[in-house]
Formats: C-alpha cells, structure tokens, sequence
C-alpha cells in the first residue's frame, strides 16, 4: 500500500507538468483549430529561460517562475505574429507545415546557443518528510500546489471573465466577433501568450523536478502533452487537466508493471485506442455545423 501511495505521489507530479503543458495546446485549438507543434519548444524555452535566470542571475523561485513564463508568452506572441497570423486563412496543412517548421528553427537556434546539456541549480531547498513510511518531498508539493493554482485560474479566466468570454466567441464564430467590436487579433495573441506561457511555467517546474536540459527535450514532453490534450479532448480546458493526470498516471504505473522502455509504447498506445473509441476524448464534443 505504501509503495502505490509513493507512485501516486509520482503520478500527481508528472501528470500535473503534462496538464499545464497541454493546456497551451488545447487554448490555441480551441480557438484556431490549429495544433502548435512548437509548443513543447516553448517550453523547452521556458526550462532554459529559468536556467539563465537561476544559474546566471542568481535570482529567487517566484522571480524565476515569473520570468520563465512572461518570457515564453512574449515569444509565444511573436510566433503567431509573425508566422501563424499571415497563413489565418491558408489552408489548415501550411499552419500545420509551418508550425513544426518553427519548432525545429526553435531547437536549432537554442542548440547553436547552448549546445551541451545544463544542469539547473537547485531553485528551492528540497525537503522530505516520511509519513508513516511514504515519502513526500517539497519540491513534489509546490509542483502539484503550483499546477492545480494556474489550473484553476485559467478555468476561472475562460469561464468567468471578458476575455474569456470573448474566447469562447471567437472559438464559435470567428467571422461574427468583429461585428461586436472585439478585435480578433487582440483575443488570438492573448491567447498564444497564455498558453506560452504556460509552457514556460511548466519548464520551470520540470526542471525543478529533473534539473538537466537541453534543446531537445521538448519534443518527446510536447508529444506527451499533446496526447494528453487529445485523451482528455483537446479544446476543453477541464479535458487538458484530466488528460495529463490521466497520462501520468499511465506512465508510472507502466514503470511499475513493465520495464521504463514501454513507457512511451503504452501512452502512444493509449492515443491510438481512445481514438478508435472516442475520437472527440473523454469531456470533448463534436463539432455541429448548421447547414
């Protein structure tokens, strides 16, 4: 009992680092229908980001944090800005082509930067406590804390506020919202920046968990993220949350029951399953269009 108590410590850590990510994927699709394939660089971003700003600057946690993420939201807006927003209405496979472009331009340029894994210094004093045999460290409680606050305020933001009362217009009727004097590209930049930063949230907080980086980090962690946004339905805020928990709680218990190396075999297992089942994801829905 005490050792599936342990792994679901485990569970709660890497799914709730899968949800914030997938939480930027799922934002930019529900209002685009655009998959961001650059987002798991932009969090890759948001690791190196808390890398320079705890190794060089010397500077404390929620400094860092603070950094990482309006870092990544300034260069989330600058990818829609200059590369998404002049394709808005070409065909879906150019955003598509452009926007793995971008990812790779992103690894290749940090690569060039930094061409060596980094190892980030310790950002919080990493304290544990044994309870009763289980074993809880610090470092587990601000990630799982921290995730569940930025959760929980972005689905306070979408429901509850003009933005994102707005974003939820723009996501029905793109064409209409401009009539009621909201400026579309106004709503889509806030809405890239969000979700970036995010990834850029989610970086430092990986890197807080597993302090070596490098430029290629993200594409695995992205994919994941990906997954767990389709798994839960991507375009719902509350299916990203459930599908990273749902994610992480797959990997570690697969590393559990088979050796680590499946890992990635059964989570993309898990993608081509549901999506023979349920291709919308578990709280998804299908689209209706009026003819």
């Amino acid at each position: 009992m005490v050792y599936i108590s342990q792994q679901l410590l485990n569970m709660l850590q890497l799914g709730s680092i899968y949800a914030v990510i997938a939480l930027g994927y799922t934002m930019v699709y529900g209002v685009l229908s655009l998959i961001n394939f650059a987002h798991g660089d932009l969090f890759m971003i948001g690791a190196f980001l808390c890398f320079i700003a705890t190794a060089k600057l010397h500077l404390p946690f929620v400094v860092v944090l603070v950094v990482a993420a309006i870092g990544t939201a300034a260069i989330g807006m600058a990818v829609e800005r200059l590369a998404y927003r002049p394709l808005r209405d070409a065909p879906k496979v150019s955003a598509i082509i452009t926007a793995l472009g971008v990812g790779v331009f992103i690894e290749n340029f940090t690569l060039a930067l930094s061409p060596y894994p980094r190892h980030v210094p310790e950002m919080l004093p990493n304290v544990s406590w044994n309870l009763g045999g289980l074993t809880v460290s610090s470092i587990q409680g601000v990630i799982v804390v921290l995730s569940v606050l930025l959760m929980v305020g972005l689905d306070f933001i979408v429901r509850k506020t003009r933005y994102g009362m707005a974003m939820r217009a723009l996501a029905w009727d793109i064409k209409t919202l401009p009539l009621m004097g909201v400026s579309v590209n106004a709503i889509i930049a806030l809405t890239f920046a969000i979700g970036a930063g995010f990834g850029g949230a989610a970086g430092t907080m990986y890197a807080m968990a597993f302090p070596v980086i490098d430029p290629y980090m993200g594409i695995m962690i992205g994919w994941k993220a990906f997954i767990a946004a389709v798994v839960g339905g991507i375009g719902s805020i509350r299916g990203a949350m459930l599908g990273g928990y749902i994610l992480g709680a797959v990997e570690t218990f697969a590393a559990v029951a088979l050796p680590s190396t499946y890992r990635d075999f059964i989570a993309f297992t898990l993608l081509l399953i549901l999506l023979i089942f349920r291709p919308n994801g578990i709280l998804g829905v299908p689209k209706t269009l009026k003819v």
